[in-house]
């Protein structure tokens, strides 16, 4: 795919109505043609359960899904609306597919994921016929990795189909102190479906919005600092960030050791937490997962109670009220829902300004050892950030066109994690953990609550990203868990709501995400527009 943006000369109108958009068709070969099997199979919007219903009933099969799923991502992907957010087809897809069809049909069936297909992000290890490259054209031609990640082998265990790769913020958005969210040199620009001009955020930007546009079942991202939660809330999605510790991260290339985590990216919180099932794991070969087994939930989905919110405490972050107009006209209706529900609401002042730098000079030191031990390890011809940083200057049209490696070069010049203004950054970092568990044990509250973000703001390959507002900070420097949820619309562009808690929380996130979910019912799917019309 070229970075290059292409004209938007897209024609919704006369997209949905030729049928791709439900399913009604696949597009072969540049050809749109009829398909005659699975009958009633309507992609957009459906869920893992819908769709293993679907099979069991043997009204269509994983090998069906993976068809209709590589069609409709030709269609919306490739051609339509050009949203660019998958780097990469597997070619062993459907060969996957059917093998799971037989073992249907034997009568063994895995899980709630047999057969669904996945998008993972190009970040993470697959030892297959897909590449593995963080989006950087300096390692599209680098060995393939000699084993799955850990959270690969768990998707693959539990009988998910891996239908593809999705683009991300080059090196998971660690490049450029002005770098443009959901850019990469190796798969262009992901655009926002809501509004294609606008911002996928990131750096899971490609899981995102392939997720949002029902280009898969469920997508897997990866977050150190809002690479989860801040392009689900751009896309409308629900999107988790576990407790660092519950996901394995061996196999997905490394910014930081200490706040690095892959997560589930889905369109409902019950899909959510389906997927998290399977990706929350023991690993021998990630430390930080050791004391698992004590505190990983057998079954996340136990805690989905529609009335998960009576008698909840809930602590709202106050100092991110009154910061955006129209963030505050989707969130104080969400508050007031949660309080119609049953929760009692009490405002506390959180602000993570204080750990902003050093939890910078962390993932400065963390990145350059760890993506040098990646890429070490890796084989190919860049061995180390020395290597990176002169591949990208030799290919720097078509790595830098829009903007340079500042961040990779500021890591660079980092010495080992030895050294005392590290160990000193490190120390001042745990104390976000210790002000988060204080703030909710003094209210005796279950979790925080906050607006994810402001509304996706205009690619600008110029002047690159300009979020107004983020609430990923606190979780992400604290190591704790953040589930967001859709909320609801700013001119058009969705806005979610955050529930943090304690480490090993999921359960309770989930539950008060769902119950919040069900009674909203806000989400909506995107409509690929060209712009959105802003309005007062």
């Amino acid at each position: 795919m070229s970075h290059r943006d292409e004209p938007m000369t897209f024609d919704r109108r006369a997209f949905l109505g030729a049928g791709l958009a439900t399913g009604a068709a696949a597009l072969v070969g540049g050809e749109v043609k009829a398909t005659t099997t699975a009958k009633g199979l309507v992609l957009e919007e459906a869920t893992v359960d819908g769709l293993q219903a679907g099979m069991a009933a043997g009204r269509w099969t994983s090998a069906d899904l993976v068809r209709r799923y590589q069609a409709r991502i030709r269609a919306l992907d490739q051609a339509g609306p050009r949203l660019h957010s998958v780097i990469e087809l597997n070619p062993d897809a459907l060969a996957i597919a059917k093998a799971l069809d037989a073992e249907r049909q034997a009568g063994q069936v895995r899980g709630p994921l047999h057969g669904i297909p996945v998008l993972i992000k190009d970040n993470i290890d697959t030892a297959d016929r897909m590449k593995t490259t963080a989006g950087s054209l300096a390692l599209a031609d680098a060995p393939a990795p000699k084993e799955d990640a850990f959270v690969v082998k768990r998707l693959r265990e539990a009988g998910a189909v891996l239908l593809g790769k999705t683009n991300l913020s080059e090196w998971a958005n660690f490049r450029s102190t002005r770098s443009s969210s959901g850019w990469s040199g190796r798969g262009g620009q992901v655009r926002n479906p809501y509004a294609l001009d606008r911002s996928p955020s990131g750096s899971s930007s490609g899981s995102g919005v392939a997720a949002a546009a029902s280009l898969c079942a469920v997508a897997v991202g990866t977050e150190t600092d809002g690479s989860v939660v801040s392009p689900s809330n751009a896309n409308g999605l629900v999107g988790l960030k576990p407790t660092v510790g519950l996901v394995s991260r061996s196999g997905i290339i490394p910014i930081s050791s200490t706040q690095d985590t892959a997560g589930p990216m889905a369109r409902t919180v019950r899909d959510a937490a389906i997927l998290l099932n399977a990706l929350a794991a023991g690993d021998p070969k990630d430390a930080a997962t050791g004391d698992l087994a004590a505190r990983r939930e057998k079954d996340y989905t136990q805690f989905l109670a529609a009335e998960g919110l009576r008698g909840a405490r809930l602590l709202v972050v106050k100092n991110l009220l009154g910061v955006h107009a129209h963030v505050d006209a989707v969130i104080q209706p969400a508050l007031a829902l949660l309080k119609a529900r049953g929760a009692v609401l009490v405002e506390v002042e959180l602000k993570s300004a204080a750990y902003d730098d050093a939890e910078f000079e962390v993932l400065l030191y963390e990145f350059k050892a760890g993506l040098n031990a990646y890429l070490g390890g890796r084989g190919g011809a860049v061995k180390d950030l020395v290597g990176l940083m002169a591949f990208d200057e030799r290919e720097k049209a078509r790595e830098m066109p829009f903007f340079g490696q500042e961040i990779v070069a500021q890591a660079q010049a980092k010495g080992p994690l030895t050294e005392a203004a590290y160990l000193k950054a490190l120390e001042t970092c745990a104390q976000a953990r210790k002000d988060i568990l204080g703030l909710l044990e003094k209210h005796a509250a279950q979790a925080i609550v906050a607006p994810t973000g402001g509304p996706a703001w205009l690619i600008d390959h110029l002047n690159g990203d300009s979020s107004s507002l983020s609430f990923s900070s606190p979780a992400a420097v604290a190591g704790c868990p953040h589930i967001t949820v859709p909320a609801g619309f700013a001119s058009g562009l969705p806005v979610g709501l955050s529930f943090m808690g304690a480490p090993w929380q999921e359960g309770t996130l989930l539950k008060l995400a769902y119950a919040y979910e069900q009674a909203s019912k806000a989400r909506r799917p995107p409509r690929f527009a060209a712009s959105c019309s802003v309005s007062r």
